[in-house]
C-alpha cells in the first residue's frame, strides 16, 4: 500500500527482547487531521504513533515498526504495563467526542485493514490483542469510541468479537465474577468484590468495545454473558 512519510522525533528504543504482539487503535481527537498530524510530529508534545490514517483513507508513517511510539501513556493489559514497550500504534482521523464525533469512513476502515494486515503478517498478532486505547487504559481514555467498527475488524481477522447466540442476561450478577473475567480477558480490573472505580472503568471500557449501545459502567447480565462468551470463544 502506499504510505506517505510523516516522521516524528517523539520515539525511542524498545527495550531488548520484547517482542511486538499489540495493535492499539486510537482515534486523533483533534478538530483537524493537519492539526492532529502536527501534533504528532512535534517534539514539545512528546507523543506519537506509528501510523495516522485520514478519512480518506491516506496513511502517513510517523514512527518505524520497530522503534517503540509514545501513544498508549499509562497502561496496562493481560498483566503488563507500558504498552508502548510491545504496540504499534495507529491513530485515526477523527474529531473525537469533544469535537464533534463521527462515524468512520469506509476509505478510512479498508486502508486500515489493509495495513493492519500487513504488521499482522510482520509480527503474528494474536487477533484478542487487537485493541482501542480505552481497553488499555479505561480510567483516561474512550477512543477509539462507541462508532469505531470492530465487527467488521474481527471479520477481518483484526480483533474478536462474540458470536451471539442465545444469552442468559436474566441471572444475577456478583461483582467478583465479572471482575474475574475482565481480568483474564486482560483489562485492569482487580478481584475486590467491591464495584469500585477501577471495576467501573473496567467495565465501560468493555461495554464501549463490545456493546456500545449502552455504555454504563454497570456489570449487568448481558455484560457478564458477553464477556464469558468471548472468554469461551476467543480461547
Amino acid at each position: 500500500m502506499k504510505i506517505t512519510e510523516r516522521p516524528s522525533p517523539n520515539f525511542n528504543e524498545r527495550p531488548a527482547g520484547v517482542l511486538i504482539d499489540i495493535l492499539v487503535l486510537h482515534y486523533t481527537g483533534m478538530p483537524t487531521a493537519e492539526g492532529a498530524l502536527e501534533r504528532l510530529c512535534d517534539p514539545a508534545a512528546k507523543v506519537s504513533a506509528h501510523y495516522t490514517i485520514d478519512e480518506d483513507g491516506t496513511v502517513y508513517r510517523h514512527v518505524a515498526e520497530e522503534k517503540r511510539a509514545w501513544h498508549a501513556g499509562v497502561s496496562f493489559w493481560a498483566g503488563v504495563r507500558d504498552i508502548n514497550d510491545r504496540s504499534i500504534g495507529i491513530e485515526l482521523v477523527n474529531p473525537g467526542h469533544d469535537f464533534g464525533y463521527r462515524a468512520f469512513p469506509e476509505a478510512q476502515i479498508a486502508a486500515l485493514i489493509e495495513l493492519g494486515r500487513g504488521i499482522d503478517k510482520r509480527h503474528r498478532i494474536p487477533a484478542k490483542r487487537v485493541l482501542g486505547h480505552s481497553d488499555v487504559a479505561p480510567k483516561r481514555k474512550i477512543d477509539p469510541g462507541e462508532l469505531f467498527p470492530w465487527p467488521r475488524l474481527a471479520a477481518e481477522g483484526l480483533g474478536v468479537w462474540p458470536m451471539h447466540p442465545r444469552l442468559d442476561i436474566s441471572r444475577s450478577i456478583q461483582v467478583p465474577e465479572i471482575q474475574r473475567d475482565l481480568a483474564a480477558i486482560g483489562y485492569e480490573c482487580p478481584v475486590t468484590g467491591v464495584l469500585d472505580e477501577a471495576t467501573r472503568a473496567a467495565v465501560s471500557a468493555f461495554q464501549r468495545h463490545f456493546r456500545p449501545a449502552n455504555v454504563s459502567g454497570i456489570p449487568d447480565g448481558e455484560t457478564a454473558a458477553l464477556a464469558a462468551l468471548l472468554l469461551r470463544e476467543r480461547d
